[in-house]
């Protein structure tokens, strides 16, 4: 099998990976931290601050696919500190519009770069 992936070159990726996969009709994007693309450093602030540059990071990435937010079905969502959980929560809900995709938050010990937030998730094509 060979892979389609998608890569966007305003998001960062920290590793050996593809920023996404498809796979049929689904892309699942690889988990983002909150680097700035045009630093390359994560970014300073809270975790409100880290949740728009995660989101910024992988709309990015849907936009390279051809997608935007309203194609999102799934998110994942890792927090080092589930205290966390509000301000993440506050800042997702202003990312999609209602019908929200499915989501599972996870608690954490740590995540690359010393981010607090780290943001996977899995959209579909809608031809």
């Amino acid at each position: 099998m060979s892979r389609r992936t998608v890569n966007a070159s305003n998001a960062a990726a920290v590793g050996p990976y593809s920023h996404a996969t498809w796979a049929g009709d689904l892309l699942f994007c690889s988990g983002q931290t909150p680097p700035d693309p045009s630093t390359g450093k994560l970014v300073d602030g809270n975790v409100a601050d880290q949740t728009h540059q995660c989101f910024d990071n992988l709309f990015q990435v849907l936009e390279a696919a051809g997608l935007e937010p309203d194609d999102v079905v799934s998110v994942n969502v890792y927090l080092t500190d589930m205290d966390d959980f509000a301000q993440m929560n506050e800042i997702y809900a202003t990312r999609f519009s209602s019908p929200y995709p499915a989501r599972t938050t996870i608690g954490c010990t740590s995540i690359p770069l010393g981010a607090r937030i780290e943001i996977g998730l899995t959209a579909k094509w809608n031809s």
